[in-house]
């Protein structure tokens, strides 16, 4: 499986979306099978090519149409035929999601229904060869993973089918507004339309999200070169990250925590006592209070929360529901976690839940539910502490029930 990066610094293209990919190694072959499988193997010319902008090194796409006198497809005819075309069905349904994205932002910026959509208004041959291109592509990568940073839109006017409309054009609004994508503007973009509707589209339904990655470990790199002479260099980056290690399941691994912590001093303990409640059953790992002195001299509680960075949000609106505080605190932290697996311990006694825990050694200490082990002593007439020291706490009593975890 494979993680991409897309870094679009002066916008957003199918045709240099395309590019990347290429440049990135996938074969031409994987871009026109698919293609021919639509009817199209003869309505169009690829040319390849490397080139430069701006003293950086790239690729170039140039898609004509050969047709003499080229259809006026609709967008439902344009479906019909994917839908009855041999396509494997992945990617057949990447290519619909994409068209239809576009179909959809045409016809609410031109005020028509979808299904009357032209298919110059989707966009002509270049744009289909775009995007069942860069969809077949993906899927000739198996990613597993995208993300995009957020595109710029560019400014001033640019000349369409339908005339000369501003930047950036209607559709892109729609399809940004629809999709909730974010699109960089500012007098310090060239005025040029960096970002297409076709290249807005199949980010907008590719990816994964629009953002930045917190660490970056390049494993190559495939460029995508626009047609635009602009006043930097015009290319789009396809950054294939390095692939994730797979850790050892037996060996500590780290995990990444957000710590989120309020002191509060306008609650009872009751009160403190059901927000700990909420917070632990909410995903909280584990929540700690501790009094402390606040301002004007009032007894506080310091209530503290380790939490999982995935559940960080739905954790935030336990605090606001459950808590009086008008304020929470975050930090990122981690913590190096040992592999650990539940089991049972068998032993004569009785049957006692328990946890096997490996040291970095190699070493297997087990640890027994203390509620278990509370029940087990009552079942046997002893305390825990004397049941405890006549256990013999080692690995050939006690039998897993789960896999090493963290």
């Amino acid at each position: 499986m494979t993680s991409l990066f897309v870094d679009c610094p002066t916008g957003l293209a199918g045709d240099m979306l395309l590019a990347a990919c290429l440049d990135l190694g996938v074969p031409e072959a994987v871009i026109h099978e698919p293609l021919r499988q639509l009817g199209f193997g003869h309505a169009y010319s690829l040319k390849v090519e490397e080139a430069s902008s701006g003293g950086l090194r790239g690729v170039r796409l140039v898609v004509k149409g050969t047709e003499a006198q080229p259809p006026h497809r609709h967008w439902c005819e344009l479906r019909e035929r994917i839908n009855g075309s041999s396509l494997a069905a992945p990617l057949r349904q990447r290519v619909l999601a994409v068209f239809e994205a576009l179909a959809d932002a045409e016809a609410a910026v031109h005020g028509t229904n979808p299904e009357a959509v032209h298919f110059h208004e989707v966009g002509a041959i270049d744009s289909l060869v775009d995007v069942v291109g860069v969809c077949a592509a993906l899927e000739h990568l198996q990613v597993s993973s995208l993300l995009c940073t957020p595109p710029p839109a560019g400014r001033g006017t640019v000349a369409t089918a339908h005339g000369v409309l501003p930047v950036p054009v209607p559709a892109v609004l729609e399809l940004a507004r629809r999709h909730g994508v974010t699109l960089r503007c500012g007098v310090e973009w060239p005025e040029a339309e960096l970002t297409t509707p076709t290249g807005l589209a199949l980010m907008a339904l590719q990816a994964d999200g629009f953002g930045w990655p917190s660490v970056l470990e390049p494993f190559a790199t495939g460029v995508g070169l626009g047609h635009r002479q602009l006043d930097r260099p015009n290319l789009l980056r396809l950054i294939q990250l390095q692939p994730a290690a797979q850790p050892a399941l037996d060996q500590p691994q780290w995990q990444a925590l957000v710590v989120q912590e309020a002191w509060i001093d306008d609650a009872s303990a009751e009160a403190i006592a059901w927000l700990v409640a909420q917070l632990r059953s909410g995903g909280a790992l584990d929540v700690a209070c501790a009094p402390i002195q606040m301002k004007k001299g009032r007894a506080g509680t310091a209530v503290t929360a380790l939490v999982r960075a995935e559940h960080a949000e739905a954790l935030r609106q336990i605090w606001w529901r459950e808590s009086p505080t008008l304020g929470l605190r975050e930090r990122q932290q981690g913590r190096w976690v040992l592999p650990r697996r539940r089991g049972t311990l068998v032993t004569s006694w009785g049957d006692l839940a328990a946890k096997q825990t490996r040291r970095p050694d190699g070493q297997l200490e087990i640890k027994p539910e203390r509620d278990a082990l509370q029940q087990l002593a009552d079942q046997n007439g002893l305390s825990p502490s004397r049941l405890l020291s006549q256990l013999r706490l080692d690995a050939d009593g006690f039998q897993p029930c789960e896999d090493w975890r963290c």
